[in-house]
């Protein structure tokens, strides 16, 4: 007699998942090495992270929403904030570095 085994898949695409696979500390180190595999070529490693649950609204009605999730450190001390989102968010354009 065969074991019934229900199959469970997370998707990454989501903040559920994205979170639920890299957003703990003890998946750190997994994390650092995904950032690192999709800036291959760029010319500085990740070597460290910091989790942050912070979310930073602006004071007026108008003003822009943003959630920052990992706070990120390169091999020469330089610092920057990596975001996942799936949905559009109408100020991307304003935020990005080219």
């Amino acid at each position: 007699m065969p074991i019934d085994q229900t199959e469970r898949y997370i998707n990454p695409y989501t903040d559920f998942g994205f979170k639920k696979l890299f957003g703990t500390e003890m998946n750190k180190d997994l994390l650092i090495s995904f950032l690192n595999a999709l800036f291959n070529g760029s010319k500085q490693e990740i070597v460290d992270i910091q989790y942050l649950n912070d979310e930073h609204l602006g004071d007026g009605y108008g003003d822009r929403r943003a959630v920052f999730d990992v706070y990120c450190m390169t091999t020469d001390g330089s610092r920057f904030i990596v975001e996942m989102q799936k949905a559009e968010q109408a100020y991307f354009k304003d935020r990005r570095i080219l």
